[in-house]
């Protein structure tokens, strides 16, 4: 069953985490530095905003699944086994016939840098079709947490239906996680104030202060707040310099999860069936960022989000959601490409645990998430 009628109930036990929609992109990474134009060959990867975090997800021992639509082509096949390959469910993922798989190119610079240059091929992609018509609602709505973002919203009037539909109030709607991820060049035909709309309908919104600048010209993580009073918990993204947490009374998250990311109890965390509402006085977190050795900075947004929804599930206190989210994005950061394998998670808890000053020392490289050691051995000056 698909369409806004399915799922409007669930069952009251699940045996996924976490759903994640949106579009999956076969990405091509250049062979060097350089523009576009000049690099002689390219290596063939994935991107994805939701991909991305389904992926980390479940490389950190949790039950995902991600939900989309593909081409029914060599690209879409490609997708569809490597992401499974990281031990998502992607049985749910969609193939059309008619429209293709999206790709892009990118080079090899900093996106901040005026040398970082991206070319999208995704006009009339498959994913750009999805609807509230098309879309399995029977497996959106079955999770535990359903992980959206701003992204999906900009491909096209019926993605964006699709997103207001399922931040909906409903009954038995799962917990749902919304990324801004505002994307300027998708949305240089369309409104991006519009994200402002479906992050205040969500449980769980992540959102940049510098995005939040650009894209609604609010400034400041405060002022965040202010603009977004409904959802449960904000968590506003503020580069080198950390991530404030303001959460309400009742903070989203789920009941305690083993080591293997199995639940002790099979109960789902819940929307109410009216948009979110602030349940209290915020409790205010400010959580330092690591210093990292950059490889490449690409995924760490998607990463982040991953990690903090890992700790979330786990029922983790916010300080320590913000830690494993720091933990997960360092994790991106010190590897190539939008994918990385996560530290072990006790090796994770044993981080997050560190007393302030301690976690202030850490400076984390490439090949950190292999070297599982005692958290001393990983300190630095």
């Amino acid at each position: 069953m698909s369409g806004p009628a399915a799922g409007t109930a669930r069952a009251a036990t699940t045996t996924t985490d976490v759903v994640c929609l949106g579009e999956s992109m076969v990405t091509f990474l250049p062979s060097q530095p350089g523009r576009l134009a000049d690099v002689p060959s390219f290596g063939r990867g994935i991107g994805g905003a939701e991909s991305n975090v389904a992926c980390a997800l479940a490389a950190a021992g949790h039950r995902v699944a991600w939900v989309g639509r593909v081409g029914a082509d060599g690209f879409g096949d490609h997708l569809v086994e490597t992401i499974s390959g990281y031990g998502v469910d992607t049985s749910a993922v969609r193939r059309d016939p008619a429209r293709p798989t999206g790709i892009y190119f990118r080079t090899a610079a900093d996106r901040g840098t005026g040398m970082h240059e991206v070319a999208y091929y995704r006009a009339g992609s498959a994913a750009s079709a999805m609807s509230p018509e098309n879309m399995p609602y029977e497996h959106l709505l079955a999770g535990r947490v359903l992980h959206l973002s701003g992204i999906t919203a900009a491909l096209s009037a019926d993605c964006l239906a699709l997103l207001r539909d399922l931040t909906a109030p409903r009954a038995g709607r799962p917990l749902v996680s919304f990324d801004v991820n505002h994307r300027p060049h998708l949305w240089r035909d369309g409104d991006a104030s519009v994200l402002l709309e479906l992050a205040r309908r969500c449980d769980l919104v992540f959102v940049g202060e510098d995005e939040a600048e650009e894209t609604w010209g609010i400034v400041g993580a405060e002022a965040v707040r202010e603009a977004l009073p409904e959802p449960s918990v904000v968590v506003v993204k503020r580069g080198s310099a950390g991530a404030t947490v303001f959460s309400s009374g009742r903070h989203p998250g789920a009941r305690s999860a083993n080591a293997e990311g199995a639940d002790t109890a099979p109960t789902a965390p819940t929307a109410p069936a009216s948009p979110a509402v602030a349940f209290g006085p915020d409790t205010v977190t400010d959580v330092p960022a690591l210093r990292v050795d950059v490889v490449a900075a690409v995924g760490a947004g998607d990463a982040f989000a991953a990690g903090f929804l890992s700790a979330t599930l786990r029922d983790l206190p916010v300080r320590d959601r913000v830690r494993h989210g720091h933990l997960m994005a360092a994790a991106a950061l010190t590897a190539p490409g939008d994918l990385a394998d996560p530290p072990a998670r006790d090796h994770a808890d044993r981080l997050v645990a560190l007393d302030d000053g301690a976690w202030g020392r850490l400076r984390l490289g490439p090949g950190w998430t292999a070297a599982d050691r005692a958290p001393e051995e990983v300190r630095t000056p």
